[in-house]
């Protein structure tokens, strides 16, 4: 699993990041082509504490600005649907990566 943001973190700094506030997040962008609409998710994302997350997100609500609408019927209601999940600031995977993450690490091993 590719997660962006986890350079050099080992195991036990990220759990205390976390506790203060630092979580995993997805965005989602779509892509029209006339009739045919790609409704994708991004990389997941480690947002650290205090950091903002709909910053980050920012690139895939462009991408979904500009080429999302096209598609009908599907493009502007997945267009809809990624604005208001990257202005939420992406989808919360903080649980499951951390569930997944602490499967496959020891905790004294880098993360990132």
């Amino acid at each position: 699993m590719k997660i962006k943001g986890l350079e050099g973190l080992t195991w036990e700094t990220l759990e205390q990041e976390v506790g203060q506030g630092g979580k995993f997040v997805v965005y989602t962008f779509c892509i029209s082509i006339i009739i045919m609409t790609f409704r994708r998710s991004s990389a997941i994302y480690y947002i650290a504490p205090g950091m903002g997350s709909v910053g980050t997100g920012l690139r895939f609500t462009l991408i979904s600005v500009l080429f999302g609408w096209w598609g009908i019927p599907w493009g502007p209601i997945y267009t809809i649907g990624a604005l208001i999940t990257n202005f939420k600031g992406g989808r919360d995977m903080t649980v499951e990566v951390l569930n997944s993450l602490a499967e496959q690490r020891g905790p004294q091993q880098q993360i990132g």
